[in-house]
């Protein structure tokens, strides 16, 4: 648990880091790297607080407790040879259960920050980002993994993010470029990314460290882990070989950034499936979410008219909708126990959508009124490396 801790923090430090902003123009690299250390910095103080409790103690079906607040109670006691451990992942420590729920936390709110490079205020970023992680993130998280939570109850899978990560990042991601509106000159001019060779680095970060993401979420070292990080590959793989013949296919060539953004495709729609589903359905999986993804980063893209800048909503939103609601179809009892239904799916991503939705619009809102969201035209243009941070790449 450990080690899986330790690779989904390398997913966003520095998977996504280096896979956003060797996508960004060159003005504004900074900006978006020092927004994912910023964010996994903040979510972290704020998780120890507030969040872990809130979104992993008993309470009601909404909201966890106030009793591990400030990590009360993690307590290891040596002399009278006692550890905490929480009801949810009897077999660990606490202090490792929390850790690890954190680089979940962390990665959702960095996923966010690709929908909306280039153009947000970083100060505008922290507060947005701070308050949607306790208000948005925790809650849901709630919902679906703690044994109280009402999607949890009702039967909702989601074995490792499907809904709690991806869909909700992808949502809120889709509402912040709306709000914001797009670059400009988005649509007239091209937006030359600044490296893809990072891009690639990001992504064979994010492929490596979705091991701990999906199999750590096992919270055991068991049979159930390793058919999840089986299957995980096999998606991820998957995804990456749609996405390329669907853009061979459509636009005549494959593309590098093709490649990175199928196997993410697979890695989006396996994760909800993982503990449930056998090799073969992942392979279904992720060839269907590889393609999907591609026309949401496509033609669903240009139908929406909003500029979600590096294809949260289209990558992360319906892959994450698409595993989703094919793990309801796919889920093996004889793996797990447990039974799908693409009905009880469709209420949880209903419920997370809904959600996330409505909630980032207010605290964006909210933003707005106390730090305003969008740099001015001028800064803009001259990139927020330079106006944000007073720095800049290297020749």
């Amino acid at each position: 648990m450990m080690t899986s801790t330790a690779l989904v923090l390398l997913m966003t430090l520095p998977g996504i880091a280096l896979f956003y902003g060797g996508m960004v123009r060159k003005k504004s690299v900074i900006n978006t790297l020092a927004s994912v250390v910023a964010v996994a910095a903040l979510i972290s103080l704020l998780w120890f607080a507030v969040g872990y409790s809130i979104a992993f103690t008993p309470g009601n079906e909404w909201l966890g407790g106030s009793g591990r607040l400030w990590f009360s109670g993690l307590d290891y006691l040596k002399d009278a040879g006692q550890v905490a451990v929480s009801h949810v992942a009897p077999n660990v420590p606490e202090s490792v259960y929390a850790m690890f729920q954190l680089t979940f936390a962390i990665i959702t709110g960095a996923l966010i920050v690709g929908a909306l490079v280039e153009r947000m205020r970083f100060s505008a970023l922290l507060w947005f980002i701070g308050l949607w992680s306790l208000l948005v993130y925790a809650p849901i998280a709630h919902w679906v993994w703690e044994p109280g939570g009402w999607l949890n109850k009702m039967g909702v899978l989601d074995f490792a993010g499907g809904s709690v990560v991806h869909i909700n990042a992808g949502v809120s991601g889709l509402v912040c470029a709306w709000f914001l509106g797009p670059r400009r000159g988005y649509g007239r001019e091209p937006f030359e990314p600044f490296n893809l060779g990072l891009t690639m680095a990001g992504a064979g970060l994010l492929w490596v460290g979705w091991f701990g993401f999906n199999a750590g979420s096992s919270v055991a070292a068991d049979g159930r882990a390793g058919l999840a990080m089986a299957v995980t590959h096999i998606a991820a793989a998957a995804g990456a070989m749609t996405w390329m013949l669907g853009e061979w296919i459509v636009r005549k060539r494959p593309s590098l950034l093709g490649l990175c953004s199928g196997l993410v495709a697979g890695l989006v729609a396996i994760t909800p499936a993982a503990g449930f589903v056998t090799p073969g359905s992942a392979v279904l999986i992720g060839a269907v979410a590889g393609l999907a993804c591609y026309w949401g980063a496509t033609g669903l893209k240009r139908l929406l008219n909003t500029d979600d800048s590096l294809d949260v909503f289209g990558v992360h939103g319906i892959g994450g909708i698409v595993g989703s609601l094919m793990t309801g179809l796919l889920a093996s009892k004889a793996i797990s126990g447990a039974s799908g239904s693409v009905v009880t799916q469709l209420v949880g991503v209903g419920a997370v959508m809904l959600y996330s939705a409505v909630m980032s619009a207010l605290l964006l809102w909210l933003t707005q009124l106390l730090v305003g969201l969008r740099v001015d035209e001028q800064s803009e243009i001259t990139g927020l490396d330079i106006t944000q941070h007073r720095e800049h790449m290297g020749s």
